[in-house]
């Protein structure tokens, strides 16, 4: 007996945006006066010990970075989720830009205060780390590039120095445990964690 399989039909899409599920990040930078910026990001990838951020220009996180190159990424799992929305609509940019207001950001500096968050001290960089998010990174800008066919955010590589982890999703002393730790996603601007675990990768050592 011969199965056919049915071929999905398709249609060609022009979306505003393509963040089909990428890990939400909180960045701590370093702002002038020797306080901490809190942006919510939503494009990275991690390879190594290189982590490289898409950062959109004329916010406070990429002026931070040029200006003092280390941050911390901090990454929240999905019961976070609230306190990262309560985040999302606020700048440290002062004034607001243009682009920024017409989508309803405005300023705020003081963003523990707005999310309940508590701060914590880094153990190398200056930047504080999150307390609440499971798992703290903290890293040195290496190299920020502008790309020519998309002149609006910047490619930022970074070099992670420390990983810091709750106590509870650690297992054999150096390993994040899979079953324990869940991301945040943010898909299509909307949040979602993991669903269940499906098998394992070859390479997998727990």
């Amino acid at each position: 007996m011969t199965i056919t399989k049915q071929i999905p039909n398709t249609k060609m899409i022009n979306p505003k945006i393509l963040y089909y599920g990428f890990p939400v990040i909180l960045l701590s930078t370093l702002n002038e006066d020797g306080t901490v910026n809190i942006s919510p990001l939503s494009s990275s990838w991690a390879l190594g010990d290189c982590i490289v951020l898409g950062i959109g220009l004329g916010g406070k996180a990429i002026e931070n970075l040029e200006r003092h190159p280390e941050c911390v990424i901090n990454i929240p799992e999905p019961s976070l989720w609230e306190n990262v929305e309560q985040l999302a609509p606020y700048t440290g940019k002062k004034p607001v830009p243009d682009f920024k207001k017409q989508i309803g950001f405005t300023y705020r500096k003081e963003k523990f205060d707005i999310c309940g968050f508590t701060p914590i001290n880094s153990t190398t960089v200056i930047p504080t780390r999150i307390m609440e998010c499971p798992i703290q990174i903290e890293a040195k800008v290496k190299h920020i590039r502008i790309p020519d066919y998309s002149p609006t955010f910047a490619i930022v590589e970074t070099q992670t120095i420390h990983v810091h982890a709750h106590e509870e999703i650690i297992i054999e002393e150096n390993h994040i445990d899979p079953n324990k730790w869940s991301p945040l996603i943010y898909n299509f601007r909307h949040y979602f964690g993991l669903g269940s675990k499906l098998g394992n990768n070859f390479r997998s050592e727990i």
